[in-house]
């Protein structure tokens, strides 16, 4: 470490510069796959760098076959559509997630089904995973599938949540969409479903500004997702459907910015997982904040620090939202953790099976800025607000 904490501490504080939460974090690669685009003229959807970032990120990741996407909110959806989930059908999802994960179940008509989670990884709890799809079954509705969400990068607990899904028969799809990079005992994550997704959203630890992924290890369903994301259009020299299709596929020009951004995953997660650490030094010691754990089955890509502030624990009685509002003041960006789906308006009606872990974690979670770019006297700066916050 290039600094030691006083060193870091002592450093004048410049709030001229907004530090955000997770921008964009280009390597200059990305240009020469642009280039070529317009230099061939394949600035049209589809063309040779999708297909090249789709070979690429299998070979990545270990997949068996892979579709780029407008959205990783699309790849759900596909994932959805190719398990035939459809009106009136039961898709069980994880509660504490973005609503990205949940909306596709009700583009399908079907019926969202939200379950808490559990402690080591703060994703869907397998135990009342169990209880939920042997409810469901012995009233008559099995649920047609199951989303688990790797939040914040960290995987779930998939040796348990394969071994429920596969006792009940209800495929597992996996939204990975904040854990690319990540691993689930030495795999990548993504892999560990019938089907994963990837996002590559502005904030996600790798970029094509807008964009995502499906993937899978069955090349017949994602050749399949390829047609369906491709407005269904039959093999016909004339525009012919038999069904249809979305327009979903990624530009080729977004996945050029993708295949350079790919060459670069491993740098930005260990600049990723560094920031955590430098976090963790900088704030020790101040009761009542503690890290979002790293389960013991896998390895985060830290996408986004994270911590808990339990009010009564600290020195002023500090929560989570007086920290917020304060690095606000000082032109911090930071984050709430994902508001529970089962606590919004929109899913207001649907079942739910909960154990209070995921209205816990909201009410105290902060998410900070974790850009793979930032300096340590940035975080230096962003931990010095926190301190005098809880701690005075």
């Amino acid at each position: 470490m290039p600094f030691s904490n006083h060193e870091l501490f002592s450093q004048e504080l410049d709030i001229s510069q907004r530090i955000y939460l997770s921008p964009p974090h280009l390597s200059g690669e990305e240009q020469g796959f642009v280039r070529e685009a317009f230099d061939t003229n394949w600035v049209a959807p589809l063309g040779p760098n999708v297909e090249s970032f789709e070979r690429e990120v299998c070979e990545s990741t270990g997949a068996k076959a892979a579709v780029a996407l407008s959205s990783g909110t699309a790849a759900i959806h596909l994932a959805l559509r190719l398990l035939g989930v459809g009106p009136g059908d039961i898709v069980v999802c994880q509660s504490l997630t973005f609503a990205a994960s949940a909306n596709p179940i009700l583009y399908q008509g079907a019926v969202p089904f939200f379950v808490d989670s559990e402690e080591a990884s703060w994703n869907l709890c397998p135990n009342l995973l169990d209880e939920a799809l042997s409810r469901l079954a012995a009233k008559g509705t099995p649920a047609k599938a199951v989303i688990s969400v790797d939040i914040l990068g960290q995987c779930a607990d998939y040796d348990n949540l394969r071994t429920v899904c596969a006792r009940h028969n209800v495929p597992l799809v996996q939204d990975a969409a904040e854990a690319m990079g990540s691993t689930h005992r030495g795999v990548a994550a993504g892999r560990q479903g019938a089907f994963g997704i990837y996002s590559f959203n502005g904030n996600k630890i790798i970029t094509t500004s807008g964009g995502g992924m499906l993937l899978g290890d069955d090349p017949e369903s994602i050749a399949r997702a390829r047609f369906l994301a491709t407005q269904a259009r039959d093999p016909a020299p004339h525009y012919q459907h038999t069904t249809f299709g979305y327009n979903y596929r990624l530009s080729n020009v977004l996945a050029g910015i993708g295949r350079g951004q790919l060459r670069v995953l491993g740098a930005r997660v260990a600049a990723r997982r560094a920031n955590e650490r430098l976090y963790r030094e900088l704030l020790a010691g101040i009761p009542g904040v503690e890290f979002m754990p790293e389960a013991p089955w896998g390895i985060s890509n830290r996408w986004l620090t994270h911590i808990q502030i339990d009010a009564t624990k600290t020195p002023r009685n500090a929560t989570s939202e007086d920290a917020r509002l304060a690095l606000e003041a000082r032109n911090i960006e930071s984050r709430p953790l994902w508001k529970p789906l089962h606590a919004q308006p929109v899913f207001a009606a649907a079942p739910t099976l909960l154990n209070g872990v995921a209205d816990r974690l909201f009410e105290r979670g902060l998410s900070l800025p974790s850009g793979s770019a930032l300096t340590p006297p940035e975080i230096a700066r962003v931990a010095a607000v926190i301190r005098e916050t809880l701690a005075g």
